[in-house]
């Protein structure tokens, strides 16, 4: 009866492997519970991923516009200490000639001013009398000096009324307040502004832009969501930039938004800024040219007789299309 027990015991083996083959159809702790848990835990890993990087891109943009700020301040300082350094230049000769008089520590005149003179400047003055050799510079060392603080040698190194700094902003001010109003540089005011700064310059038109972007009350701006977020990181550390109140999702991953007159101007200016301190065929370069002149497009129109400004950043659209 060996057999018989052997029988049994075989029957009882595969009753359990068909027990434990069952519950793998349990949906509870079988392979589609086991399936459901591999997906579950792919979409985590996905949404981590996406979400590092994500911050990684920010942390990347953060870095790329303290680095564009970084070389726009290396600019302006340099451009400052030029204009310094050539204040420096006009100013030399007068404060030399104020602090040296016909004689000076017991040397003569003409040697402290043949001391100053620059490489290749004749030591001797000019003839101005027909009084020769020693007598030429005390006719114009003496009076001279001491009602116009400077020698007739030195007169013609004098600045002007506005080669400084200051003088030079309020001249280019002039020049886009005159062409802002259409006057040109026929105005007696224009008369002396210097070629730099006639309306052809682009900064004249440039200021023109942020004169007629103040007067605007809102502008509608249509653009792509990726566009729209990299206008609002360019611009959102500028004082006159205010975000938005509302953000409308349109069609095909686009956006539809009002901006105020101050935010226009803060956006020209930064895009002003970026078209000039990126490199060129990058694509900060190219999203700068291609929305400023957008922009400046739109306000190059402005008649004043109540058109509304509405700025496509699509070429698939007309600018007068409405979604």
């Amino acid at each position: 009866m060996g057999w018989k027990q052997a029988f049994d015991d075989a029957m009882k083996e595969l009753q359990e492997t068909r027990r434990q083959l069952e519950r793998l159809d349990d949906p509870t702790i079988g392979l589609s519970a086991l399936h459901g848990e591999l997906a579950q835990s792919r979409l985590k890993i996905q949404e981590l991923v996406q979400t590092g990087v994500t911050g990684l891109r920010e942390e990347n943009r953060e870095v790329r516009r303290r680095q564009d700020r970084m070389i726009s301040d290396l600019n302006e300082t340099r451009g400052e200490l030029r204009q310094l350094l050539d204040l420096a230049d006009v100013l030399r000769p007068l404060a030399l000639s104020r602090a040296d008089g016909p004689e000076a520590d017991g040397e003569p005149q003409e040697q402290l001013e043949a001391l100053h003179q620059p490489p290749g400047h004749s030591a001797a003055p000019a003839s101005r009398g027909p009084e020769p050799g020693p007598a030429a510079p005390k006719q114009y060392a003496e009076p001279n000096a001491d009602q116009r603080g400077e020698t007739m040698e030195n007169a013609s190194h004098q600045p002007q009324p506005t080669t400084g700094s200051d003088g030079k902003d309020q001249v280019l001010k002039n020049a886009i307040e005159a062409a802002y109003r259409g006057h040109g540089t026929g105005t007696p005011a224009q008369a002396h502004i210097p070629q730099e700064n006639r309306p052809d310059d682009p900064r004249v038109t440039h200021g023109v832009l942020l004169l007629k972007a103040a007067g605007v009350a809102s502008a509608d701006l249509v653009a792509h969501r990726d566009t729209w977020e990299w206008l609002t990181a360019l611009a959102v550390d500028h004082s006159h930039f205010r975000t938005p109140t509302a953000v409308e999702d349109i069609k095909e991953g686009r956006i539809q938004t009002v901006l105020s007159g101050r935010s226009l101007i803060s956006l020209l200016i930064e895009l002003w800024n970026t078209r000039s301190t990126s490199a060129p065929l990058e694509g900060d370069w190219a999203l700068a040219t291609t929305v400023y002149n957008r922009i400046a497009t739109e306000l190059a129109d402005i008649t004043g007789q109540g058109e509304s400004i509405r700025i496509v950043l699509d070429d698939g659209l007309s600018p007068g299309t409405d979604d």
